[in-house]
């Protein structure tokens, strides 16, 4: 049986900074591009981890599948305690 009484640590190991941020900036471009609200499109991705939410235009959807979701949520998260007042 598991023991419940302690908090287990999780951690990522990541690309480097660059690479997801740069995974992210291209995905949000494509997808203003076609017309799509890139924040709603990258969250449905994240969430399900079905890649048809992402558009294959400037090969988008290749891209952000050869990152990690989870690494998506983390460089996501930190850049947003980075610019808010949490620090």
């Amino acid at each position: 049986m598991e023991n419940l009484e302690n908090t287990q640590f999780f951690k990522v190991e990541s690309e480097p900074e660059t690479g997801v941020k740069m995974v992210l900036s291209t995905v949000y471009e494509a997808l203003t591009e076609k017309g799509y609200n890139p924040v709603n499109q990258i969250v449905g991705y994240i969430m399900s981890g079905d890649p048809t939410y992402i558009t294959s235009h400037k090969g988008a959807r290749s891209l952000i599948m050869k990152v990690e979701r989870d690494e998506l949520v983390e460089e996501l998260l930190t850049e947003y305690i980075k610019n808010s007042d949490w620090q």
